[in-house]
Protein backbone atom coordinates (compact mmCIF):
# COMPACT_ATOMS: atom_id res chain seq x y z
CA UNK A 1 0.00 0.00 0.00
CA UNK A 2 1.17 3.25 -1.01
CA UNK A 3 1.83 5.75 1.77
CA UNK A 4 -0.25 9.01 1.60
CA UNK A 5 2.00 12.20 1.70
CA UNK A 6 -0.38 14.54 0.38
CA UNK A 7 -3.29 16.03 1.85
CA UNK A 8 -6.18 17.54 -0.55
CA UNK A 9 -8.91 19.02 1.49
CA UNK A 10 -12.21 19.31 -0.01
CA UNK A 11 -14.99 22.48 0.69
CA UNK A 12 -18.43 21.87 0.84
CA UNK A 13 -18.59 24.48 -2.32
CA UNK A 14 -15.60 22.49 -4.44
CA UNK A 15 -17.87 19.29 -3.56
CA UNK A 16 -21.06 20.47 -4.92
CA UNK A 17 -19.75 22.19 -7.65
CA UNK A 18 -17.96 19.25 -8.67
CA UNK A 19 -20.89 17.32 -8.35
CA UNK A 20 -22.93 19.19 -10.74
CA UNK A 21 -19.89 19.11 -13.36
CA UNK A 22 -20.43 15.19 -12.84
CA UNK A 23 -23.95 15.36 -13.65
CA UNK A 24 -22.81 17.90 -16.87
CA UNK A 25 -21.42 14.56 -17.93
CA UNK A 26 -24.00 11.93 -16.80
CA UNK A 27 -27.30 14.05 -18.43
CA UNK A 28 -26.03 13.25 -21.51
CA UNK A 29 -25.43 10.01 -21.50
CA UNK A 30 -28.66 9.37 -19.92
CA UNK A 31 -31.38 8.97 -19.63
CA UNK A 32 -31.13 7.22 -16.31
CA UNK A 33 -33.44 4.75 -14.43
CA UNK A 34 -32.32 5.67 -11.01
CA UNK A 35 -28.46 5.87 -8.66
CA UNK A 36 -27.08 3.76 -6.37
CA UNK A 37 -25.21 5.48 -3.98
CA UNK A 38 -21.88 3.39 -2.30
CA UNK A 39 -21.88 4.35 1.44
CA UNK A 40 -21.28 5.90 2.74
CA UNK A 41 -18.91 8.68 0.88
CA UNK A 42 -20.82 8.24 -2.02
CA UNK A 43 -24.45 9.17 -0.23
CA UNK A 44 -23.70 13.41 -0.84
CA UNK A 45 -22.64 13.27 -4.13
CA UNK A 46 -25.52 11.23 -5.16
CA UNK A 47 -28.08 13.50 -3.19
CA UNK A 48 -26.41 16.43 -5.23
CA UNK A 49 -26.61 13.97 -8.75
CA UNK A 50 -30.35 12.89 -8.30
CA UNK A 51 -31.32 17.11 -7.43
CA UNK A 52 -29.45 17.93 -10.66
CA UNK A 53 -30.55 15.52 -12.82
CA UNK A 54 -34.48 15.05 -11.87
CA UNK A 55 -33.60 11.57 -10.44
CA UNK A 56 -36.27 10.31 -7.72
CA UNK A 57 -34.84 6.64 -7.29
CA UNK A 58 -32.36 6.26 -5.25
CA UNK A 59 -30.81 3.10 -3.35
CA UNK A 60 -27.44 2.23 -1.80
CA UNK A 61 -24.66 -0.58 -1.68
CA UNK A 62 -24.03 -0.58 2.50
CA UNK A 63 -19.78 -1.69 1.88
CA UNK A 64 -17.22 -1.16 4.63
CA UNK A 65 -13.42 -0.63 3.04
CA UNK A 66 -11.67 1.56 5.77
CA UNK A 67 -11.55 1.04 9.34
CA UNK A 68 -10.75 4.01 11.47
CA UNK A 69 -7.73 3.51 13.88
CA UNK A 70 -7.89 3.90 17.36
CA UNK A 71 -8.54 7.24 17.86
CA UNK A 72 -10.76 7.63 15.09
CA UNK A 73 -8.70 10.60 13.08
CA UNK A 74 -6.30 7.40 10.17
CA UNK A 75 -7.84 5.52 8.14
CA UNK A 76 -6.78 2.29 6.67
CA UNK A 77 -8.39 0.44 3.95
CA UNK A 78 -9.17 -3.40 5.74
CA UNK A 79 -11.75 -6.42 4.35
CA UNK A 80 -14.19 -5.57 2.49
CA UNK A 81 -17.91 -6.00 4.31
CA UNK A 82 -20.99 -6.25 2.35
CA UNK A 83 -23.84 -5.03 4.65
CA UNK A 84 -26.10 -4.68 2.04
CA UNK A 85 -26.59 -4.99 -2.09
CA UNK A 86 -29.28 -4.38 -4.47
CA UNK A 87 -30.72 -6.80 -7.11
CA UNK A 88 -30.23 -7.05 -10.76
CA UNK A 89 -27.08 -6.19 -12.47
CA UNK A 90 -27.45 -2.38 -12.33
CA UNK A 91 -28.49 -1.67 -16.33
CA UNK A 92 -30.01 2.00 -16.69
CA UNK A 93 -28.33 2.75 -13.50
CA UNK A 94 -25.52 5.39 -12.31
CA UNK A 95 -23.53 3.91 -9.22
CA UNK A 96 -21.54 6.70 -7.48
CA UNK A 97 -19.00 7.15 -4.62
CA UNK A 98 -17.15 9.83 -4.07
CA UNK A 99 -13.80 8.39 -5.21
CA UNK A 100 -12.34 5.27 -6.36
CA UNK A 101 -8.60 4.59 -4.77
CA UNK A 102 -7.20 1.40 -4.82
CA UNK A 103 -10.05 0.16 -7.07
CA UNK A 104 -10.93 -2.80 -4.65
CA UNK A 105 -14.65 -1.59 -3.73
CA UNK A 106 -14.57 -0.39 -7.48
CA UNK A 107 -14.06 -4.14 -8.38
CA UNK A 108 -16.71 -6.17 -6.04
CA UNK A 109 -19.41 -3.26 -7.14
CA UNK A 110 -18.59 -4.35 -10.67
CA UNK A 111 -18.90 -7.70 -9.69
CA UNK A 112 -22.68 -6.65 -8.50
CA UNK A 113 -23.12 -4.75 -11.11
CA UNK A 114 -21.87 -5.01 -14.49
CA UNK A 115 -24.12 -3.37 -16.13
CA UNK A 116 -24.11 -0.10 -14.18
CA UNK A 117 -22.01 3.30 -15.44
CA UNK A 118 -19.77 3.73 -12.47
CA UNK A 119 -18.91 7.76 -11.95
CA UNK A 120 -17.12 9.20 -9.00
CA UNK A 121 -15.78 12.98 -8.27
CA UNK A 122 -12.70 11.93 -7.69
CA UNK A 123 -10.06 9.16 -9.23
CA UNK A 124 -7.09 8.05 -8.63
CA UNK A 125 -4.88 6.20 -10.87
CA UNK A 126 -4.93 2.62 -9.11
CA UNK A 127 -8.74 2.77 -9.45
CA UNK A 128 -9.33 4.94 -12.61
CA UNK A 129 -9.79 2.19 -14.87
CA UNK A 130 -12.86 0.79 -13.01
CA UNK A 131 -14.69 4.05 -13.29
CA UNK A 132 -16.89 5.12 -16.38
CA UNK A 133 -17.08 8.35 -15.65
CA UNK A 134 -14.71 11.00 -13.19
CA UNK A 135 -14.30 15.10 -12.59
CA UNK A 136 -10.64 14.62 -11.15
CA UNK A 137 -7.70 12.92 -10.56
CA UNK A 138 -5.46 13.09 -7.67
CA UNK A 139 -2.48 11.56 -7.39
CA UNK A 140 -2.32 7.60 -5.95
CA UNK A 141 -0.39 9.67 -2.60
CA UNK A 142 -3.03 11.69 -1.94
CA UNK A 143 -5.54 11.72 0.91
CA UNK A 144 -8.74 13.64 0.40
CA UNK A 145 -10.59 15.01 3.53
CA UNK A 146 -13.61 15.37 2.53
CA UNK A 147 -15.93 18.76 4.05
CA UNK A 148 -18.23 16.00 6.03
CA UNK A 149 -14.80 14.13 8.18
CA UNK A 150 -13.45 18.07 8.23
CA UNK A 151 -13.82 20.79 10.85
CA UNK A 152 -11.90 23.93 11.09
CA UNK A 153 -9.36 24.43 13.11
CA UNK A 154 -5.51 25.72 12.51
CA UNK A 155 -3.94 24.59 9.48
CA UNK A 156 0.88 24.40 9.44
CA UNK A 157 2.13 26.30 6.76
CA UNK A 158 3.15 23.58 3.80
CA UNK A 159 6.75 24.96 4.27
CA UNK A 160 6.55 23.74 8.08
CA UNK A 161 5.61 20.79 7.53
CA UNK A 162 8.74 19.47 5.22
CA UNK A 163 10.42 18.94 8.09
Amino acid sequence: MIPYSKDFPVSWEELHRNARALSWRLLEQGPWKGIIAITRGGLVPAAILCREMDIRLIDTICIISYQSEKGGAAMEQGELQVLKGVEGDGEGYILVDDLVDTGRTAAKVREMLPKAHFATIYAKPAGKPLVDTFITEVSQDTWIRFPWDMEYTFSTPLADRQS
